[in-house]
């Protein structure tokens, strides 16, 4: 069955571009660029694969604004990158339906001594500088053939840290909230007058700093206002991301996502889903409240159709976010589409990926293939199949958590992985979490004692085919806290406590 009628697939037009559905690709780090900046091999291979996967909308990974030393990053600091840029997207355009958006960014100076660029050190020609490269690169963005551009202004970078309330400046560019947008609505301005109004730009910012006196959507709401009424054609939410709070890592420079704020930033498995919501739904509110029908993006954990569409329909946002999840499975949005949600290869949200750029190395997914280095692809509509003796599925509790073992399924092509699926007492079987192929087994450390689980998998194949599901299991955990000297009634009637007492003493 289709879902063609979804709101997810109901077409967007933002200014001059038009998405053919609400999936966005937000900007996410891959690390796949040298230190030169250049558009290599490794790049093209990554974005055509995302868009042959039907996003409505890619926004490419940041790309810096200026000249200095920027590690591996891409640039667009100059003419000298517009070839490779222009190349990467006309092949993301000819790859897939989406409009294609950069990323541009400026950041601050960081040493590996744990010295970082503060923006009260920033001098009037510096912020001067710093507008004029905002407005030329977005600049080349258009020349180089992209639908729009999207400046950044989240996490720990500079524009940013002019909006944080930690934000130290004395003078016109510090305190009073119109005082820290001051910066970011001058670049937006300048970027105007480059790009002029008849290509879309959007913005990314926090909704929340979550770091002990940074901003909440008590100041989002305005800011967004702001941005929007100063010509911004959509809002992007994220959350955290923050050196405020980050760990410091002896002979490395600083890592703004490795405190609490880079865990709100990209919330794991040990959060709800749709964890951040609250915020795109209050500044999209906000707008709202005040004439303005900028389109917001919201994210922060959001996998399902389900979820995506009740986000759409409760008014909590305009179009979703979708990064991790389309790291797992580019061809999402495509399957989604086909009504084929049961072939998506779901993110785990184990946060490999982010622990991947933590440590400086090649952004890839857990769950892809060793050593492809990208999400495979596959037309088989052949799915895997068990032994024929079965799964051989067992359960065992051992020390506070579920140990699974199982039999590996076979394919024609390739077993990918296996959906693990739970259920707690009498409930129904729902999807828990994923293993890959190399895998026959699977700890479980979500459990209590005194409860009874039963289990379940399902192997999947490359294009996502999902084969058999293996006989149920069920596993009793003990309640390990109960002292056996200590009376049951207690637990059944409170009131024998005091019969109990009197009877042991």
């Amino acid at each position: 069955m289709s879902h063609a009628a979804s709101p997810v697939f109901t077409p967007l037009a933002i200014r001059t571009m038009t998405l053919p559905n609400r999936i966005v690709l937000p900007a996410m780090v891959t690390r796949l660029s040298g230190e030169d900046g250049v558009v290599n091999d490794d790049i093209r291979r990554r974005y055509v694969r995302f868009a042959r996967g039907g996003a409505g909308m890619l926004v490419l990974e940041a790309m810096a604004v200026h000249q200095s030393k920027s590690g591996p990053l891409l640039r667009i600091g100059a003419d000298e990158f517009k070839p490779g840029l222009t190349e990467l997207a006309r092949r993301c355009h000819d790859a897939g339906p989406g409009r294609v958006v950069p990323q541009i960014i400026h950041f601050l100076k960081i040493s590996r001594a744990g010295w970082r660029q503060t923006v009260d050190m920033l001098s009037p020609d510096d912020l001067d500088g710093i507008v004029e490269a905002y407005g030329q690169a977005a600049l080349r963005a258009r020349e180089c053939g992209f639908d729009g551009v999207e400046l950044h202004m989240a996490h720990a970078y500079t524009l940013s840290s002019f909006l944080s309330r930690l934000n130290p400046r004395r003078d016109a560019y510090g305190g009073t909230l119109e005082n820290r947008l001051r910066l970011p609505v001058r670049v937006l301005e300048r970027v105007r007058q480059t790009v002029g109004w008849d290509f879309p730009v959007g913005v990314r910012f926090l909704g929340e700093e979550c770091i002990r006196g940074g901003y909440t959507i008590v100041d989002s709401v305005p800011i967004a206002v702001r941005l929007a009424r100063a010509g911004v054609d959509y809002v992007s939410l994220s959350a955290g991301g923050k050196f405020e709070d980050a760990r410091p890592a002896p002979g490395e420079p600083l890592y703004p996502y490795t405190g609490y704020s880079g865990d709100r930033c990209m919330p794991g498995s040990n959060y709800p889903d749709g964890a951040n919501l609250y915020m795109p739904e209050a500044v999209r509110a906000g707008l709202r409240a005040h004439g303005l029908s900028t389109p917001v993006i919201a994210a922060g954990k959001v996998g399902s159709l389900d979820l995506a569409e009740r986000i759409l329909e409760r008014g909590l946002g305009d179009l979703i976010g979708m990064a991790r999840a389309l790291l797992a499975d580019p061809d999402l949005p495509r399957k989604w589409q086909a009504g084929r949600e049961d072939a998506v290869v779901r993110c785990v949200y184990g946060n490999v990926c982010k622990a991947l750029d933590e440590a400086f190395r090649r952004v890839d997914c857990t769950l892809w293939p060793k050593k492809l280095g990208q999400a495979p692809e596959s037309d088989d509509a052949v799915p895997p199949a068990w032994p024929a003796a079965g799964a051989g599925l067992t359960a065992e509790y051992r020390e506070g958590r579920v140990l699974l073992r199982w039999t590996a399924a076979t394919d024609n092509e390739a077993v990918y992985g296996y959906q693990i699926v739970r259920a707690e007492g009498d409930g129904i079987l729902v999807h828990h979490s994923s293993a890959r192929a190399g895998s026959a087994r699977f700890e479980d450390p979500r459990v209590l004692g005194g409860q009874t689980y039963r289990y379940a998998l399902r192997p999947y194949d490359l294009a996502g085919n999902r084969g058999p599901l293996s006989a149920t299991v069920a596993v009793a955990v003990p309640d390990e806290h109960v002292s056996p000297d200590w009376d049951v009634r207690v637990a059944r009637d409170p009131g024998a406590l005091e019969a109990c007492t009197a009877a042991t003493s």
